[in-house]
């Protein structure tokens, strides 16, 4: 007997498991470039957004599970020390669009797939992600010290994306 793949066990096409399995990473880079940090609060929003990823192993949700399984095995595991390339996009405001349309057609899809208690864990655990990268790093201040935790710009995607989810 041969074994489904594990996105076909859970009753998605290649397709659907691919957008499922790139939304989270795409959340981590639309939170962190919501607002322009610099260098080392991008890498410690990277690291925040990583490890709330992984972290996803351990939920309740099979979905969840499934998903951070898959996306660590595929950009690495921060258990081991790896690290997320910085991406700076061209044009962060539509890179932002692009990852709340995609957000909005996995609500969808999720609600047409899943039982309720799935779709929101799912949701709820990108949303996590987004909250981990805009709190990883205060913006603003000198040498680290001030400035504030979360920017206008970060507060309003990761409300955005709560919102298109959860609409």
């Amino acid at each position: 007997m041969t074994e489904l793949p594990v996105f076909a066990e859970l009753g998605f096409s290649d397709d659907e498991w691919g957008l499922l399995v790139g939304l989270p990473q795409a959340v981590l880079t639309a939170a962190s470039a919501a607002e322009s940090d610099g260098g080392r609060r991008t890498r410690a929003e990277n690291a925040a957004g990583l490890e709330a990823i992984a972290a996803g192993r351990e939920e309740s949700s099979p979905l969840v599970r499934a998903v951070a399984q898959e996306v660590v095995s595929r950009v690495g595991d921060p258990e081991t020390g790896e690290e997320l390339p910085v991406i700076e996009p061209e044009d962060p405001k539509a890179m932002i669009g692009d990852v709340l349309d995609r957000a909005r057609t996995a609500a969808i899809l999720l609600a047409r797939r899943v039982d309720e208690g799935e779709a929101g864990a799912y949701k709820h655990w990108l949303v996590g992600i987004a909250e981990q990268v805009v709190t990883a790093a205060p913006t603003g201040g000198m040498l680290g010290i001030g400035g504030d935790i979360v920017s206008d710009s970060e507060r309003r995607f990761r409300d955005e994306l709560s919102h298109v989810l959860n609409d």
